[in-house]
């Protein structure tokens, strides 16, 4: 091999193989135990979830608590209505990489907004309370993959000095910088 001439190394490393991203709006309609006459509150807790690849798509199940708190009797009563709720999203892969060495992909999915109440509302029968829900998942695929790395043909390059790796911080940055921003993010 001549002195210009590159040579390449195959690599076999994991990497993200595929991605999607979905929104999903879901309105569910949840009955208590007694005719609503008015919403005071509404709030979503104990989401989980599990997802799984399937052909081109990552499917999410999942389910969580939706607690409705309404005023009963011409409102004078409360009460909270509770109802556990499954629902399954059906992510498709925006990004596919075709050249996965295995079929066995670990799935990674991230709620980046968890479900949230949108609206609670009663519904015109006046007997069940509907409640609009919002919820948003990003998916990733992880799977063995092959890069190809350029190989220097002179080998081992020699070591340069630290002093080109290191930013040199002057006296008037040094002087603004404020010594508290630590603390600002830990207590938000």
């Amino acid at each position: 091999m001549s002195e210009n001439e590159v040579s390449y190394r195959e690599i076999i490393t994991k990497a993200v193989c595929g991605k999607g991203r979905k929104f999903s709006e879901a309105t569910h309609h949840i009955t208590p135990a007694h005719r609503p006459s008015s919403i005071l509150g509404c709030w979503i807790i104990n989401h989980s979830y599990d997802a799984k690849k399937r052909g081109d798509t990552v499917e999410v199940q999942g389910t969580y608590d939706i607690n409705v708190w309404f005023s009963y009797t011409n409102n004078t009563k409360t009460d909270v209505a509770t109802q556990t709720v499954t629902y399954t999203d059906i992510v498709p892969l925006s990004m596919k990489d075709e050249n996965v060495l295995t079929e066995d992909l670990e799935v990674v999915a991230r709620a980046v907004q968890q479900p949230n109440t949108l609206e609670a509302i009663v519904s015109e029968n006046g007997t069940t309370v509907d409640v609009q829900v919002e919820r948003e998942f990003i998916v990733e695929c992880i799977g063995e993959t092959k890069v190809a790395v350029a190989v220097n043909p002179q080998g081992i390059v020699e070591d340069y000095p630290i002093s080109d790796y290191v930013d040199q911080v002057t006296d008037e940055e040094l002087e603004n910088l404020d010594p508290h921003f630590m603390h600002e993010e830990l207590d938000k």
